[in-house]
């Protein structure tokens, strides 16, 4: 099992969880939760209690990777098989994003 904090604006919004069964979920953070002023991660990701569980890497986590020559370089210098997105997510989410949201491995 592997987890990474999901940070909105340096907050901590959530964990991400890849299951030992290829299973992701993803569950925000109490405190976040009740602070009415803290948004949503994504329209994907209405703020609630419940986990949102998928059979595959989330889209809008999905999303945050590189894609084309740019993510077989970062694979190759990385030493992350390009079938591994989520492991490619907790190396390279936690500073070059484009938008609020940061991965931190945990």
């Amino acid at each position: 099992m592997r987890q990474a904090l999901v940070l909105s604006n340096k907050v901590v919004a959530g964990i991400l969880t890849e299951t030992d069964d290829m299973h992701y979920i993803f569950k925000y953070n109490d405190e976040y939760l009740i602070n009415p002023e803290l948004r949503a991660i994504s329209l994907a990701f209405p703020k609630r209690k419940e986990e949102y569980i998928s059979d595959e890497l989330f889209p809008f986590f999905f999303n945050m990777l590189s894609e084309g020559a740019n993510k077989a370089i970062q694979c190759m210098t990385l030493k992350i098989d390009e079938k591994d997105s989520f492991g490619l997510l907790l190396a390279t989410a936690k500073h070059d994003t484009i938008g609020a949201i940061t991965i931190e491995k945990l």
